[in-house]
């Protein structure tokens, strides 16, 4: 028998007027993996967060968790995820586990009960030493163990972190990485990040690539890239778009011009590349040949740059 995914989304789609946010996305999340959606600002993934979070009804398609619709059964879900937000959720004025018991008095949690779950929170993120220090005096990367906690109290089966790294130092987002690793294999947790960050989404088990409200392309990170099939070739020249057709037309494959270089993929690309500049001399100003990144693929996919400007 097929285990339950713990998220699955079919055909959703959501717009804000004539913007469509979310263009027909479908993909399920295994229980027990960290899922990365990755994609620029207004790719999609905060809509696509925020009906996974049941704040928002999708208006058409399906979201459900462990087999419950986030539309018809809300409060059902809601028992069964835990949401971290990309802003502060916590009150500066408080302690961690001031924060931590106002939270569990909303999931009907009382007495010692909660003084149990609160403490046990707080160690499972390392900060049980700080649960009396008020939330203000904390760095950015021990508030951001704060709000997990915080998301954890009630012991979700989902974790739900949009930007979990924001405002945060390299030194915080590895703390914060190793305690979601830690989360995956101690405790079974499965979680769903949203991030622009693309050393982030290395991190993850598998990925998403969100862009202009369509899911693109997912897989594991290092599938990603060998999908590319061969290494990235990028061509400096003074006319981009005639040394892309020139290319094409004398070795009979595909390239592109992305911000007014050409790039190409090509096994082998060292060797590739000088028998470039040997057939168009005079016409390459610069050679770069570098293995797949993740934003090669995300170029390779949509045909444009991570960073480029929506329209």
């Amino acid at each position: 028998m097929t285990p339950t995914p713990a998220i699955e989304a079919e055909d959703l789609r959501f717009r804000y007027g004539e913007r469509a946010a979310l263009d027909g996305v479908s993909f399920a999340v295994e229980a027990g993996h960290i899922y990365g959606l990755l994609g620029p600002n207004g790719g999609g993934k905060t809509t696509l967060f925020r009906i996974l979070a049941t704040l928002l009804p999708p208006a058409s398609g399906a979201a459900r968790v462990f087999g419950l619709d986030v539309a018809r059964e809300p409060h059902a879900v809601r028992r069964r995820i835990g949401v971290v937000f990309q802003s502060r959720s916590l009150d500066g004025k408080l302690t961690p586990l001031e924060n931590l018991r106002h939270q569990g008095h909303l999931y009907g949690l009382r007495g010692r009960s909660l003084r149990e779950r609160a403490r046990e929170s707080l160690e499972r993120v390392g900060l049980a030493d700080r649960a009396t220090d008020l939330v203000e005096t904390l760095s950015g990367g021990l508030a951001r163990r704060a709000e997990l906690a915080k998301g954890l109290l009630h012991r979700p089966d989902l974790l739900l972190l949009d930007e979990p790294s924001a405002g945060l130092d390299p030194g915080g987002r590895r703390d914060l990485w190793r305690y979601l690793t830690s989360l995956r294999e101690a405790a079974g947790v499965t979680v769903l990040v949203t991030t622009h960050l693309l050393e982030e989404a290395e991190r993850c088990d598998r990925l998403g690539i969100l862009d202009r409200g369509r899911l693109v392309v997912q897989g594991t990170p290092d599938q990603l890239k060998k999908n590319i099939g061969g290494d990235v070739i990028v061509l400096g020249a003074r006319d981009p778009e005639d040394l892309r057709r020139r290319i094409e037309e004398r070795f009979s494959i595909p390239a592109a011009v992305v911000d007014a270089t050409v790039r190409l993929e090509r096994e082998r690309g060292h060797q590739f590349a000088a028998q470039l500049v040997e057939a168009f001399p005079g016409q390459i100003d610069s050679v770069s040949v570098s293995k797949p990144t993740l934003e090669d693929v995300f170029i390779h996919e949509t045909g444009h740059r991570f960073w480029e400007r929506q329209s």
